[in-house]
């Protein structure tokens, strides 16, 4: 199977699930509304974004025990709504209103950056160095990271902020490595590099690259 077969059918899922925990638990409090509306609809909008741009990095095989496991995994990200739901806490409107912003945010820089990717190496094979990837080599993960952020946040637990930790350090930092091991093999990468964050965007040119700039 491909990977990305367990990865939708999460995505697939998320509403369902969120939803069922609510009527479970008899919690329809604004905070497990906006919870259902924000991670329901991302799992959605990733569908549609598959059918449209898919990422190439999803349509590697894959045993099926592999994406079973995967699957397993991706369902850590259902600690969160679980915790917010089943406590029956009510997050203040301050930190709804930050957890709204901050996942919008990241939904736009994820899905933005990848349709980017997708159309431009359509067209043009190499290194994507304007746009969203002008001063960060990952907007994606980025965004991605973001998203679930906030949906960490309207839990109040400190447990999806680990998972999210683990995530990050266990799958997303050795993607990025991987890929700028990849990207190596072109000649602008080192100056590329020196001038993009591998995360965060980096807003400031290195002291290396404002020297040539200035002798030029």
């Amino acid at each position: 199977m491909k990977i990305k077969y367990p990865i939708n059918f999460h995505k697939a899922l998320t509403f369902a699930i969120v939803l069922g925990l609510m009527f479970l638990y008899h919690n329809f409090t604004i905070g497990a509304w906006v919870y259902l509306s924000l991670h329901g609809t991302y799992g959605f909008l990733w569908l549609i974004k598959d059918s449209i741009f898919p990422d190439k990095q999803w349509e590697q095989e894959i045993p099926a025990s592999q994406g079973i496991i995967t699957f397993v995994l991706l369902c850590l990200y259902w600690v969160a709504p679980f915790i917010l739901i089943s406590s029956g806490t009510v997050p203040p409107l301050p930190l709804v209103a930050a957890a709204i912003s901050l996942n919008i945010a990241g939904v736009f820089l994820h899905f933005a950056s990848d349709a980017q990717k997708y159309y431009t190496l359509k067209y043009k094979t190499g290194l994507i160095t304007e746009g969203f990837f002008a001063k960060c080599r990952n907007p994606n993960y980025l965004g991605e990271v973001l998203i679930y952020l906030a949906f960490a946040m309207l839990s109040q637990h400190w447990l999806p902020f680990l998972i999210l930790g683990l995530f990050i350090a266990m799958i997303f930092v050795p993607n990025m490595r991987k890929k700028d091991q990849s990207l190596s093999r072109y000649p602008e990468f080192a100056e590329y590099k020196e001038n993009s964050g591998l995360f965060f965007p980096k807003l400031f040119n290195s002291r290396s690259s404002q020297k040539e700039e200035t002798t030029a």
